[in-house]
C-alpha cells in the first residue's frame, strides 16, 4: 500500500463541496460529502474535463463539460455519458488535515 499523503485542513473543503489537488504529474478531486471525505481520479473518464469544475450533489459527482454523474464514494459511473468508473483512493482525517493515501 501507498503512503499517506497530506492535502489540506479539513475546513479547506466546505459541505457538499470538493477541491482539485495535484500531486505530482496527477491531479484528483477531494470531496466533502454528509458521509465523510473521499477521493477520485481528477478527470472525468468520458472527456477528460477535471472534476474540480463540477457539481456535488449529495454523494454524487457531475461531471461540468457534459453532466456525466458518478458515485464519489465508489467511483461508479451513474449515467450517460460516462461508462467507465473513476479510481477511487482511500481517505482519513487527522488532527483536522486531509491525508489521502496512493
Amino acid at each position: 500500500m501507498g503512503a499517506w499523503i497530506e492535502v489540506c485542513a479539513a475546513g479547506d473543503i466546505e459541505q457538499e463541496d470538493l477541491i482539485r489537488w495535484d500531486y505530482g504529474s496527477r491531479s484528483f478531486a477531494i470531496y466533502n460529502t454528509g458521509k465523510g471525505y473521499f477521493a477520485t481520479d481528477g478527470y472525468c473518464t468520458h472527456e477528460r474535463q477535471h472534476l474540480g469544475d463540477g457539481l456535488v450533489i449529495g454523494p454524487v459527482i457531475e461531471c461540468p463539460l457534459h453532466q456525466g454523474r458518478f458515485d464519489i464514494a465508489t467511483g461508479k459511473a451513474l449515467t450517460p455519458p460516462v461508462c467507465e468508473d473513476l479510481a477511487t483512493y482511500p481517505v482519513k482525517v487527522e488532527g483536522g488535515v486531509v491525508f489521502v493515501r496512493l
